[in-house]
């Protein structure tokens, strides 16, 4: 086959997977939820039955647990969550208008000063109407979030099928795997074989150590976050923890949702607003100190802009799908380009000459 044939039929097979998830995205989230559910308990399976337990066994065994716990952990924060969320969003128009008056008393004079007391009442009015605007917008996003018959129905349809679909997934996982090792290709299966087991070793890396700090940053700052007395402190410490995959998005996001609380609940106590502030750093020092280079290492690298732009170019193609897929697909690219790469600077293209059969090249991993 030429490679003109070979690049073709790549490209099909690409272009097919995209119109897949593109046509059926409306459905597929239990299943991909179940893919990688069944790709992250995989392992340890495998470890109990090279201790001699079946492969059945084992599977039910892991994924009971996993049921279990997911169970405890969601009964026991999501009442709290929910009432307190719900609590936020009554409650948000008089911390907006609250918010609103002290930024006015705080920067009015020096706002009055260089522009005027006609700048002070375009901005005041500016303020009120944005802030109030957001304030709906989120009302209205999260009532119709929690309320919407489709979202119920499409989350019970999340947590009924995904641990069955994992089941079946996790058992016939070794089987799935040799047969699409039998269907590789014979003149590259070692090299693809290669550039599989360095996606994998990036995925997992980065799925399990990710999940990881996200769910240690996101206790960290619920628990750090009640303890200072602030309001909604649970709430805004679990979102903060649950976006935090995407790089700075998700401490950023409750730094501002904290501080925003903090203000309007405690003000003028400077002391308290700093305290919150100094709750974040902490957990920006420990995630960078500690957590990431522990858990992650250099297990993927990406680099954090190409990883907002794949959620955000994934998300926008696909939905949800997209976003539950952005980081493995990302990280499966990111390992082609770097081969890409390798074999661009070992190839005649890049030295401007053909090189001797028996001469070493020199080769280059970015």
């Amino acid at each position: 086959m030429t490679l003109q044939r070979q690049f073709g039929f790549w490209v099909l097979c690409l272009t097919g997977f995209a119109v897949f998830l593109y046509a059926f995205s409306g459905i597929l989230t239990p299943f991909v939820a179940a893919l990688i559910l069944a790709y992250l308990l995989d392992p340890m399976v495998d470890w109990l039955e090279r201790r001699g337990m079946s492969r059945l066994v084992g599977t039910c065994l892991v994924l009971l647990l996993f049921v279990l716990l997911f169970v405890i952990v969601l009964l026991a924060a999501l009442p709290l969550m929910f009432n307190q969320l719900s609590a936020l969003i009554a409650k948000l128009p008089d911390y907006v208008s609250r918010l609103q008056v002290v930024l006015t008393e705080q920067g009015g004079a020096l706002i009055e000063r260089f522009g005027g007391p006609d700048r002070l009442k375009e901005i005041q009015g500016q303020l009120s109407s944005g802030l109030g605007d957001a304030a709906r917008w989120l009302g209205s996003f999260v009532t119709s979030l929690l309320s919407g018959g489709q979202a119920i129905l499409g989350l019970v349809s999340l947590l009924v099928l995904t641990p069955v679909v994992a089941f079946y997934m996790i058992l016939d996982w070794d089987r799935m795997v040799a047969k699409l090792d039998s269907w590789l290709p014979l003149a590259h299966r070692d090299t693809i074989r290669d550039l599989v087991r360095e996606m994998d070793a990036s995925v997992a890396g980065f799925l399990r150590g990710q999940a990881t700090i996200c769910f240690l940053l996101g206790l960290f700052y619920a628990i750090g976050l009640s303890l200072a007395g602030l309001n909604f402190g649970f709430v805004i410490g679990i979102i903060a923890g649950l976006i935090n995959f995407i790089p700075f998005v998700g401490s950023l996001t409750g730094l501002v949702l904290s501080v925003g609380v903090a203000i309007a609940q405690f003000w003028p106590d400077w002391t308290m607003v700093a305290i919150i502030i100094a709750i974040f750093a902490a957990g920006q020092f420990i995630e960078g100190n500690i957590l990431q280079p522990k858990l992650l290492g250099n297990a993927v690298g990406l680099h954090p802009v190409w990883l907002m732009f794949a959620l955000l170019a994934f998300g926008s193609l696909f939905g949800f799908v997209g976003v539950m897929l952005a980081v493995p697909l990302a990280a499966i690219i990111g390992v082609l380009v770097r081969f890409g790469i390798r074999q661009y600077l070992a190839s005649p293209l890049f030295h401007g000459y053909r090189l001797p059969a028996d001469q070493p090249t020199e080769t280059f991993d970015p």
